[in-house]
Order: structure tokens, then C-alpha cells, then sequence
């Protein structure tokens, strides 16, 4: 996932790979608050101190820069804090006076955001004889510095004056940005030069300070809004076991994922997740489409409302610079560029188009996610309302994303773009195993599997719905899988297994990567090839103990702290948990659960926020993960993983159409019981114990299969 230029072979030598992190600031030890489009970071103490990446955002502009509490001039002692989940933080401090041991003063941070900026509560409790007094004093900054001048660590040009308002300060930008920070009870006084806003305090019972920051914009309107209120709303399943550590990992997960629904504001109804948290709270075709598909479990509305929404902004003609093509599914939306001319700062330095098709991957995607939304049991109607895109999305497929090998395949025409466009989009993401790099066109493995899923289950939805042309896709998809089988497989000292890639000149990128992972499940595999690619993912080099790594660490380009080539991605793990699952043999089995230990492990390991990425190093070395400096969360996808663990550990896969609810469980954490799942529309229990599986609140009509019984 990526918002900024990756150097193609050709382009401008000054060019830097923006998954270069030494310039960006680092996020491993600042603490997350989200309201999709609104969010906050601060450090551990809560203080919001200006530098680096810090600061209240609202709609990818930094709307404070600098908000710090100070006791008699002097910042608390901090305590302790706690991320709590989506829109909330709390966070704990104490004052000693002068000539004390004790903590006099104790101060409750309540930290909560909304879609236009925050509220933050302070709850000062003294404990101490009547005569002390002191004073509270809260400095504030505001630069708007876009987020990509932020996230690219460069200069922000110098912070606006603050006015006096009532109750508080505000900040304004040529009309065009208002930021305001008022508070109850107001404060005695205010100091707009040095943004300081005070309240003279005695000892005595607690007292309450609310503060309110909001921003409003009259211009460079974003793309993308907040969800309304009423509109769809995800929730954990609860969850009975022993083990702990998925109820924890579900409920965390889904209060973040919950913060990160957004809309286009042309189509409020149209509910999708943003990417993640900071610097991606916008819409993401590949991002969004694999986080709902992985939430199918818990509801189709998800799901429905990011194909609808993608849908919209399909493409409808050819244009290399921005990558659109008639058919093909976005990779990302920003807002249009701006400029700011204080202190000769040039906002939004973003090299790509705000609309911007160059991911190879999302089309494909989009046909496989409403083939699961439908078998999920979504309403008919709303199905065959999607089945025009479904067609244009397999026709970019057999007309545009193909190359004469017959693979889909990308290449950046513009040499402005991204060089590499599937999900793993750094420059060196796609290698060989001695490092060397692929050269464009590429057609990576997953891609095929991908397009071979979406063309048998877009055939069969049209079969399904009375339309023709289920014959050509079928035939699509069987070719596609011949040339799969006779060009991508290779082998090393270990066996067979699918090379990540086939570059321009029809060599095979021979590292043993993640990727295939993805392929489990699509069908392109047979069985026996499924359970060659699953010994491979579980052996040693691949599975780290925490999760799956990017890049076996046999390759010579290996590095578990590289971004594409080593670390670990949850939703990388998932997708490959969720690929052996459906694939079921016993090696594939095997592995899912060691995967699903996994990446519980790792949850437990980072306080149940799985972060965008983290590091690859052997568990046996360590007894938690090691985070990556510059990784996002929360992050959609690696949110999303826990549904997908969940759904491993239960094995329900529906067929509602069919009128089918496989049920094969992992049996990996023993008895377990799961209510709130979502099948056909209505709420379904599943209880898995060593006397069998029970399943109960099934849609009428629903038989159970693989030996459960239905309540």
C-alpha cells in the first residue's frame, strides 16, 4: 500500500523509494486514537508535542500540531495509559508538589475523537490540605501541514497565529481552514502568542475540565467522509474458549475497524473501511476489498458498500498517467492538491493522480469479494445490481490486464506511477532469489489466482442470474490455469513450488515468497499442488512463529525488518490461513493452525492492535514480536485478520445460493463457542466441543455439512 512515487526503470534519477523510512517519523511508540477522518497521535503521556509526526488530523490536514498539559508550569508525571480502541484513549498522570513524596495531584486524560476533530477531558483530582493552589495550563499549535509533507518528515513551515475566541483560541488559513479549541468551564485567561490557554485551581474536590477542538474547511474538500450515524455498525462476536486471547483480539480489532467507516460524500449509503491509520484514513481498492471480504462472517453491508462504492469510480477510459482503463478498479482516492505559500512550503506533495488505478490486483479482487457476498447469503437484488461492473471488471481482465503471454500483468507506462502494483508495491518488492529485481511487465503468481477465481465465480453468477457468457470465463480461467502450471513452477533443493512472479522476458522470479499463500483456495491449484505450497509456507524459513514471512528467509534479499522482504503482514498470514483452510487437506490443516498461533501470538504481543506490519525474526529468539518503526495501526487488513482467524478456528463456509453451510473446524484452541455471526441475514451461534459441532439460527432452508448438526 502506498500514497507516493516509486521509481520505474526510466524515471527521474532523483527519485526516492518513499518505503525508505530513515527521513519519515516513527510510529512504534506513539499512541492512536481514530474516527475515520479524524485521528490523533501522541506520545505514551498523551502530550501532543510539535515535531514529527504527533498531532490532531482531520481529513488529511494536521489540525493541531502542539497540545500539552503543564501543572505550575511543568509537565505531569506520566503513569500510564491505555490505547482502549478506535476513538478512545485515557491516559495517567500525577503531580508531586515541591517538598512532597507523594503524588498530590492526580489527572485523568480522557481522550475521544469525532469526525471533525476531538474532545479531550481532564479529570484533576487533588489530594492535599485546602491551601494549595495551582495553575493548569494547556499550550496549543496549529500548522495544517498536509499529511504527506508530514509522513515524508519534511518541513511544515512555521505555526498560525492563534486569536481569542470565546472560551478558548482558534487558528484560520485565508478563509479556508478554521480550527478552534474551546473548553468548559472556560479558561481564566488566554495567551494567543504563545497558543496557552489557564485555569487557577485550589484543592478540593475533583474538577472536570472538557476541551473541544474542531476544525472546519471551505475549500480542497476531501474525497471521502465519515459514516453517518445510523449507518452500519460492526461489532465482535462473543466468543467462549479458554484461550483468551481471541475474544481480546476481536473486540480491539473491531472497535478499530468500526472507527474506520468512511463514505464518498456523493454516496453516504455507500459504507467502506479506510485503509488505516495515519496515513492511509482514505479509500483503497485493494485494502478495502480484502478487509471486507475477511469481515463476511460478521455482515455483507461491509462488503456491499465498498463494491458499490468502487463501482462508482470504475473505470471508463485509458489514461497512463493516471493508470484508469475501462473496467479496472481504483487503487487509491486523495484529495485534490493544494498549496500552501507560508514560508514557501508546497502543500501535498503527493506525486500520484487524486484518483490513481495502478494496482493490477483490485479488479480481480472486486469480482472474487461480491462472489463472496453473495454466497454469504446477500440480498439477491443488491447482487444482481452489481453484476454490469462484475461484467466490465472480467472484460479488463481478458482486454486490457492480460499481456500476449497471457498473464495479467503490469508495467507503469507513465514512469510516474508505481513500478510495482500488487500488494507488495516497494521497488524491490518482486525478486529473484539472489536478489536481483523483476523487470516489468510482471505477472505475479497471485494475480493469476486471483483472475481464475473471479472468472469461475463470475461465470457462475451469471449463470446464476440468467445471463450468458458463463462459457467464455470458464474457458478464461482454464487456459489461465494451464499456463499457470507450465510457466510458474519451479523448483530448489527443497521441491516444487510457484515462483512469486514471470517478468517481461518469460523467466520466472524464482523466490520463495508469501505470495503464494494467496493461490490456496482460488482453484488454480490442484490438490496435490495445494499441499506442496502448504508444507512450504509451514516449514521454518517461511513461518516464523509469528506469522508468515514476506520472503523465506533462504533468499539472499532476506531481511526481517524489510518492508516487503521479510517482515510479517497479518493479513498476509490470513489470507493464507483462510486459502488452506478452504484447500482442507492435512498438511494444509497442519499449517492454518500453526499460522492461527501464530498471529494470536502476536496479537497478545502488541496489546490485541495488530499493526500494519512487523518484524520476521524467529520466535524462538524472542518471546514477543518486534515492531517496525515506521508501521501503521490500526490498519483495516490487519484488523480484519482476527475475523479471519475466527473463521479458521470455527471452519463455517456458506453457501447460501446452494442452500449449503459447510462447517469444518480447526479444533486448534479446543471447545469453543462463537455468537454473532452472520449468515443469509440472520444472526447464527456455532458451538465446537470434542462431541461435535452445533450450529443453531440458520436461515430456513440451510442444510449443515461435514458432519455438524443444526439447532
Amino acid at each position: 500500500m502506498n500514497d507516493q512515487l516509486i521509481p520505474s526503470p526510466g524515471a527521474r534519477p532523483e527519485a526516492a523509494d518513499p518505503k525508505d523510512i530513515s527521513g519519515q517519523p516513527h510510529l512504534q511508540d506513539l499512541v492512536t486514537a481514530v474516527r475515520a477522518p479524524a485521528m490523533s497521535l501522541s506520545g505514551a503521556d498523551g502530550q501532543i508535542r510539535s515535531g514529527g509526526a504527533q498531532g490532531i488530523f482531520v481529513n488529511d490536514v494536521r489540525a493541531l500540531s502542539r497540545l500539552e498539559l503543564l501543572v505550575d508550569g511543568n509537565e505531569p508525571l506520566a503513569l500510564g495509559f491505555d490505547a482502549g480502541g478506535g476513538p478512545s484513549n485515557r491516559f495517567d498522570s500525577a503531580v508531586v508538589p515541591s517538598g512532597r513524596t507523594d503524588p498530590a495531584i492526580l489527572i485523568e486524560r480522557h481522550r475521544s475523537l469525532t469526525p471533525h476533530g476531538a474532545n479531550e477531558t481532564f479529570l484533576v483530582k487533588t489530594y492535599a490540605p485546602p491551601a494549595i493552589a495551582y495553575r493548569l495550563e494547556l499550550r496549543a499549535a496549529c500548522d495544517l501541514a498536509d499529511i504527506a509533507t508530514v509522513k515524508g518528515g519534511l518541513p511544515t513551515g512555521p505555526p498560525l497565529e492563534a486569536v481569542p475566541v470565546e472560551g478558548g483560541l482558534a487558528w484560520e488559513l485565508a478563509g479556508k481552514f478554521h480550527v478552534e479549541v474551546s473548553s468548559v468551564p472556560s479558561p481564566a485567561h488566554t495567551d494567543p502568542a504563545r497558543g496557552s490557554l489557564f485555569w487557577d485551581l485550589q484543592a478540593g474536590p475533583a474538577t472536570t475540565i472538557t476541551l473541544s477542538v474542531r476544525m472546519s474547511e471551505e475549500a480542497w474538500g476531501a474525497p471521502v467522509d465519515a459514516a453517518p450515524e445510523g449507518s452500519v455498525r460492526l461489532s465482535a462476536p462473543k466468543v467462549g474458549s479458554d484461550d483468551h486471547r481471541l475474544q481480546k483480539l476481536l473486540d480491539r480489532s473491531l472497535c478499530d475497524l468500526d472507527a474506520l467507516r468512511m463514505v464518498s460524500p456523493e454516496a453516504p449509503g455507500e459504507v467502506f473501511l479506510a485503509a488505516g491509520a495515519p496515513w492511509f484514513l482514505t479509500m483503497f481498492g485493494r485494502d478495502s476489498l480484502w478487509a471486507a471480504r475477511m469481515l463476511l462472517p460478521v455482515g455483507t453491508d461491509i462488503a456491499l458498500g465498498t463494491l458499490r462504492a468502487l463501482a462508482r469510480r470504475q473505470g471508463t477510459s485509458t489514461d497512463s498517467l493516471t493508470g484508469e482503463q475501462p473496467g479496472k478498479i481504483l487503487h487509491e482516492v486523495r484529495r485534490e492538491p493544494r498549496y500552501d505559500d507560508r514560508a514557501g512550503v508546497k502543500g501535498n506533495r503527493h506525486f500520484l493522480p487524486p484518483v490513481y488505478y495502478g494496482t493490477v490486483d483490485a479488479t480481480a479482487l472486486w469480482v472474487c469479494v461480491l462472489h463472496d457476498t453473495w454466497r454469504w447469503g446477500a440480498p439477491e437484488a443488491e447482487v444482481a445490481a452489481l453484476l454490469d461492473p462484475l461484467e466490465r471488471c472480467l472484460t479488463w481482465l481478458d482486454e486490457c490486464g492480460k499481456g500476449p503471454d497471457g498473464f495479467i500483468t503490469y508495467v507503469d507506462e507513465s514512469g510516474r506511477g508505481l513500478s510495482n502494483q500488487g500488494w507488495k508495491d516497494s521497488f524491490n518488492g518482486v525478486q529473484f532469489r539472489d536478489g536481483r529485481l523483476a523487470h516489468p511487465p510482471i505477472g505475479l503468481c497471485e494475480v493469476q489466482g486471483y483472475a481464475y477465481e473471479a472468472a469461475m465465480g463470475g461465470a457462475d453468477m451469471l449463470e446464476a442470474f440468467g445471463r450468458g457468457g458463463a462459457r467464455r470465463w470458464r474457458d478464461f480461467a482454464h487456459d489461465l490455469a494451464e499456463r499457470f502450471r507450465a510457466n510458474f513452477w519451479v523448483a530448489d533443493r527443497d521441491g516444487p513450488f510457484p515462483a512469486i512472479a514471470v517478468q517481461a522476458d518469460g523467466r520466472p522470479v524464482d523466490s520463495v515468497t508469501s505470495n503464494i499463500g494467496h493461490l490456496l483456495g482460488t482453484g488454480i491449484l490442484n490438490a496435490d499442488e495445494a499441499e506442496v505450497v502448504a508444507a512450504r509456507l509451514g516449514s521454518p524459513r517461511m513461518d516464523c512463529g509469528f506469522g508468515l514471512r514476506t520472503l523465506s528467509s533462504a533468499s539472499a534479499g532476506f531481511n526481517p525488518m524489510s518492508y516487503h522482504c521479510g517482515s510479517v503482514w497479518a493479513h498476509d498470514t490470513a489470507i493464507a490461513i483462510c486459502g488452506l483452510m478452504r484447500e482442507g487437506g492435512p498438511v494444509a490443516r497442519q499449517t492454518a493452525g500453526s499460522l492461527v498461533e501464530g498471529l494470536l501470538s502476536a496479537g497478545e504481543g502488541f496489546q490485541y492492535r495488530l499493526p500494519e506490519l512487523y518484524s520476521g525474526a524467529d520466535r524462538n529468539d524472542r518471546s514477543s514480536p518486534l515492531p517496525y518503526p515506521a508501521a501503521c495501526r490500526p490498519q483495516a487488513w490487519s484488523a480484519a485478520a482476527s475475523v479471519a482467524v475466527l473463521s479458521a478456528l470455527i471452519g463455517v463456509r456458506p453457501d447460501v445460493p446452494g442452500g449449503r453451510l459447510a462447517v469444518r473446524p480447526l479444533h486448534h484452541i479446543g471447545a469453543i463457542s462463537v455468537d454473532g455471526l452472520r449468515v443469509g441475514g440472520q444472526t447464527v451461534a456455532v458451538e465446537v466441543s470434542a462431541h461435535g459441532t452445533r450450529v443453531s439460527g440458520l436461515p430456513a432452508g440451510i442444510e449443515v455439512q461435514t458432519g455438524a448438526t443444526a439447532g
